[in-house]
């Protein structure tokens, strides 16, 4: 099955806020970067099928933010208003919890070796993380999908101990036949702000970033003007998407 609430949380001696459109910029800037910034767009088919990353870089080029390079193993190449093709770890169909070492619960699959070769051939800068729609669909408990999340990190802070994670609380979800998957998201979101102020550091930050918000989640169904499935968002939707992760970069002056 392909993929695709709304809190924010204060940090305590770490910064966790909504970096989204809606969030004042930190005071503090982050960790001295020199060179080139490597971005990783990473998730589901939210990420690898829709237009949303390809619309950010091109927002980012358009607008003189050049010093960057979006990095990962597949290429997304949608025909996206003529935005270039970047790469990223868009994963269509697969669960975050997927990236949990074994036992697994009886709908996921085994991708467990497939994350730290990730995190070893991206080496990123940045992560944006928008990741768990999956698991939501498939009535995956919150704290199982945020000790994948968890993983996720640690995976790539071995490899890059200075990567700043922006994670997103997840876009609305209405498919067909699931009356109960909106209020799970939205389960999913107001737990994320509480998991990001666990485990950001000075040295490798946690930002969230209220993606979900970009859309009014009553109306974000089959059929409607930002989605086709009341999963995926539509170009339309993906530039709403965009724009909130381009707001969240730049609200940490990055790149």
């Amino acid at each position: 099955m392909d993929s695709s609430g709304s809190a924010t949380g204060g940090a305590s001696g770490s910064p966790v806020p909504d970096a989204g459109r809606d969030a004042a910029p930190e005071a503090s800037a982050p960790a001295a970067h020199t060179g080139v910034w490597r971005i990783t767009p990473l998730g589901d088919s939210i990420t690898e099928d829709t237009c949303g990353p390809q619309l950010l870089s091109q927002e980012l080029i358009s607008n003189g933010h050049t010093n960057f390079v979006f990095v990962g193993t597949e290429t997304n190449d949608q025909s996206c208003s003529n935005a270039p093709d970047v790469q990223s770890e868009g994963h269509g169909g697969y669960l975050v919890t997927d990236l949990l070492p074994p036992p697994h619960v009886a709908t996921m699959q085994d991708h467990s070796a497939e994350l730290p070769m990730w995190a070893a051939n991206d080496k990123p800068d940045v992560i944006l993380m928008q990741f768990g729609t999956n698991d939501v669909w498939n009535s995956i408990a919150t704290q199982t999908i945020l000790s994948a999340y968890s993983l996720v990190l640690a995976d790539f802070r071995a490899v890059s101990p200075n990567v700043i994670l922006f994670v997103a609380q997840i876009t609305p979800l209405n498919p067909s036949g699931c009356t109960t998957c909106e209020q799970q998201a939205e389960t999913l979101n107001a737990a994320i702000p509480g998991w990001a102020t666990s485990e950001s550091t000075a040295a490798s930050p946690v930002y969230v970033v209220n993606v979900w918000s970009a859309f009014t989640a009553s109306t974000y169904l089959p059929n409607s003007t930002y989605t086709s499935d009341g999963v995926h968002p539509n170009p339309a939707g993906s530039a709403l998407v965009a724009q909130k992760w381009y707001d969240a970069l730049l609200s940490q002056n990055i790149p």
